[in-house]
């Protein structure tokens, strides 16, 4: 194993994560060599399909042609193009541009690798972890649904694995918000998120329920103790998040 100053650090997710957010307290905290995010605000694990101005428009590949780019708009909107970029939006998409990323040399390989999305996934989505983790391989498997928040997990994480044969890779929950009617939803994502991470292999970071943010002291559309919009994590709130973090992948880092 690599010393940590020598550690690639790899993250993927929402708006919770994008840019200097706990990652990067992670990096600094445990002195990793480097920060590849590729998380983008808005975004979900799988893929979707929508009609907007009497088109049909489903998340493209990145790199095909005539790929849109990615939006991390979420405000109503009739521009079939905006839509095509948030139809984008999506893990599946994000590890594609992230690998994309590393074999033209822009970023190096990742030694350790986080996936942090669910926050923006409906429950009419999530899919069938049993019927997703069947099947070795990605390659024509009818059971693997990307349009699924348990397909495009299972597809994402084998991904990463498979193209950083030595990458170790981890699966952080969502966090409690504000809202009950949210944390809800999470409650039943989480156990998918650890049967699909178990599944293959990878280390779950329990954030919802450890990492010290909590419902009671937040408010819905309001600052609270961590929170500042009741929803994304305010500086206090990133850094504990990120003090959790980098805990759990020091203590399972093997």
């Amino acid at each position: 194993m690599k010393e940590f100053n020598e550690i690639n650090f790899g993250v993927s997710g929402d708006s919770i994560t994008q840019g200097d957010q706990w990652s990067r307290h992670v990096c600094d905290i445990l002195g990793f060599r480097t920060h590849h995010n590729s998380a983008v605000g808005s975004s979900v694990w799988h893929k979707r399909t929508v009609e907007c101005a009497g088109k049909t428009l489903t998340t493209q590949d990145y790199g095909s042609d005539g790929f849109a780019g990615i939006s991390s708009g979420w405000e109503p909107t009739d521009d079939p193009d905006e839509m095509q970029m948030r139809m984008n939006n999506c893990a599946v998409v994000h590890i594609q541009k992230f690998i994309a990323e590393v074999k033209s040399g822009e970023y190096p390989a990742p030694d350790v690798f986080a996936f942090a999305y669910g926050t923006n996934d409906l429950a009419e989505n999530f899919g069938s972890a049993d019927k997703a983790l069947m099947g070795k391989s990605l390659d024509n498997n009818p059971d693997i649904d990307l349009f699924t928040s348990a397909g495009a997990m299972r597809w994402c994480i084998q991904t990463i694995m498979e193209n950083f044969p030595e990458c170790r890779v981890f699966v952080l929950t969502p966090l409690q918000t504000a809202t009950p009617e949210h944390n809800e939803k999470t409650l039943r994502l989480i156990p998918m998120i650890r049967q699909i991470a178990g599944g293959m292999s990878a280390q779950v970071i329990d954030c919802y329920n450890n990492s010290g943010i909590c419902e009671k002291f937040e408010v819905i559309g309001g600052t609270g103790k961590y929170l500042r919009d009741g929803l994304h994590p305010d500086v206090e709130g990133q850094t504990l998040e990120g003090r959790y973090a980098a805990k759990e992948i020091r203590n399972n880092l093997f």
